[in-house]
């Protein structure tokens, strides 16, 4: 039977902010302002989405993490690695070693990484743009995972204004560029392929290799012009009124679930 409610609900995120920031009142401009907006990042549901599906004692394979589960979330990855039985990382940076998280970190690809194991969880946050041969990429993922395990995939919508742009600006501009908007470190910008970002390319894939999509969100992304105060507010006052309206706001990040099949019969 598939899994159902995987996303998590609107009380969902709320009791997620809760534990991550407690009293709004005491954190910074940003995040007051986000609240006063009731605005959840991309980035938060993508965690409370994670939160959901690492249970107690399960094996947990995380993808091109590098040197951290949830960059913003220490308090979660904290958690989420005492829960689960196993964590294993693979990742092809050297940014893998530093990831104080995972129980066990390998340096390759993951169309590169054997196991015995059979892993209940694969999570892929921000590194599937990123990966240059999706086909087995993901028929390794088919491999390495439990039946009915599941992906959950995090990364940018390929036809949003910033993947658009990083796609036509040469690459030796990327990292300067990323610093300035949101102090970026030159070790964490690698070139991007966008291969695996729309919805049907993900769909395809997965299902060419045993997997059945099980839910799937646009995310809205205000966080371009977060740095500053007033490009934040700007950024956030578009996003209410096209929300208002029911309208998909244009920057946006796909978040995506797959359960691997059973054998056919």
């Amino acid at each position: 039977m598939r899994k159902t409610n995987v996303l998590p609900t609107r009380q969902d995120m709320e009791k997620h902010s809760d534990d991550l920031y407690g009293d709004v009142r005491k954190h910074g401009w940003r995040v007051r302002m986000m609240h006063r907006f009731g605005y959840f990042g991309s980035e938060a549901w993508y965690e409370a989405t994670v939160d959901k599906l690492v249970t107690e004692g399960c094996s947990w394979l995380d993808v091109g993490g590098g040197k951290a589960i949830f960059p913003d979330n220490k308090r979660l990855s904290e958690a989420l690695s005492r829960r689960c039985g196993l964590l294993v990382g693979v990742d092809p940076s050297d940014n893998i070693a530093s990831n104080p998280y995972v129980y066990e970190a390998v340096k390759c690809r993951i169309d590169e990484y054997e196991s015995d194991r059979k892993f209940d969880v694969v999570t892929l946050r921000m590194v599937a743009e990123h990966i240059e041969n999706p086909k087995p990429a993901v028929e390794s993922l088919s491999r390495l995972m439990t039946t009915g395990g599941t992906v959950v995939i995090f990364t940018p919508n390929r036809w949003s204004p910033v993947s658009v742009a990083a796609s036509i600006i040469p690459f030796s501009l990327h990292q300067p560029i990323t610093h300035f908007l949101w102090g970026t470190k030159q070790e964490d910008v690698f070139p991007t392929v966008y291969k695996m970002n729309t919805r049907r390319q993900l769909r395809t894939l997965f299902e060419d290799a045993g997997f059945a999509e099980i839910a799937f969100s646009y995310l809205d992304n205000c966080s371009t012009f977060q740095r500053f105060r007033a490009s934040c507010f700007l950024e956030l006052s578009l996003w209410w009124v096209l929300r208002k309206v029911r309208l998909r706001y244009p920057e946006n990040n796909l978040l995506g679930v797959y359960e691997k099949a059973g054998t056919p019969a």
